[in-house]
């Protein structure tokens, strides 16, 4: 029998415990960092059937975030290799919510928020609800939805093009419109983290607007949960040292979490 074919650093889930959504984040983490996957081999590594895998590619490919090709897909020529929104809205929302309280408390009342887009960095908007006098700044309609209804707080939508699978404005109008403007913090999602490569990004067309928020902000600081560590995506958002840190969850493997030192923020840690 045929020894099933392994990737360094994949680890082998079993059918019934693997949902959907973990699965096609897993293929998009794929995408974005080798450029292809195929079917057979995807099945292998993830341990099932490969019918199920093609559901998975179908799914991506009418969500626009994939184009099948024989035996497997491939990311959409231009567009975003990134997961859309609804597969990542109710994933580790426990662990991004702890992270969003730990990011929330280092914002002290009347200071200026930049607010990536992202699952994680909307934990961050629910976690100042009870800060007075903010202004925030968003390149995400949800996020821009849910501080429009938050009293007291003054918002800033970037403009530009719309990325709408995940509800996020990039493009040279929005880059212009964060030029104009100077904030005490900025609060990033990101794809992946990794010791060497930094903050890394699966879609190219947001690590623009990404650096020109670390730009207009005092202090940048990443929030993105344990499952991103050890991963490398496509592009290059920012060197660690270019950062404060990043702020994840309790989660971590404690081996990973050296690796990084005091760039590391542990969920729940007090503002020093």
């Amino acid at each position: 029998m045929r020894e099933p074919h392994h990737r360094c650093g994949t680890t082998r889930f079993r059918e019934a415990t693997l949902l959907a959504s973990t699965r096609r984040r897993e293929i998009m983490h794929r995408l974005g960092t080798d450029g292809y996957v195929e079917a057979k081999a995807l099945a292998d590594e993830l341990g099932v059937d490969t019918s199920t895998i093609r559901r998975d590619l179908d799914a991506l490919e009418r969500a626009g975030q994939a184009q099948r090709t024989h035996g497997g897909a491939r990311p959409v020529p231009g567009a975003t290799a990134k997961l859309p929104y609804t597969m990542k809205e109710g994933e580790r929302r426990t662990e991004k919510a702890a992270i969003g309280e730990t990011a929330a408390r280092r914002v002290r009342d009347g200071e200026t928020v930049i607010l990536d887009s992202g699952s994680t960095t909307f934990e961050v908007a629910r976690a100042l609800r009870d800060h007075t006098g903010l202004t925030v700044i968003t390149n995400d309609l949800r996020i821009a939805t849910y501080i429009a209804e938050t009293p007291g707080t003054r918002l800033l939508v970037t403009g530009g093009e719309l990325l709408g699978s995940v509800f996020t404005l990039v493009g040279d109008r929005a880059i212009a419109f964060l030029s104009a403007y100077t904030a005490d913090w900025a609060f990033l999602g990101a794809d992946a983290v990794d010791v060497a490569a930094g903050v890394t990004n699966m879609n190219t067309l947001e690590v623009p607007l990404k650096r020109a928020m670390i730009t207009a902000a005092g202090r940048a600081l990443v929030v993105a949960d344990s499952s991103k560590f050890g991963r490398r995506a496509l592009a290059k958002v920012a060197g660690l040292d270019e950062i404060g840190g990043v702020i994840t969850d309790a989660e971590l493997d404690p081996e990973i979490a050296r690796q990084f030192g005091d760039t590391v923020i542990p969920a729940g840690r007090n503002v020093p």
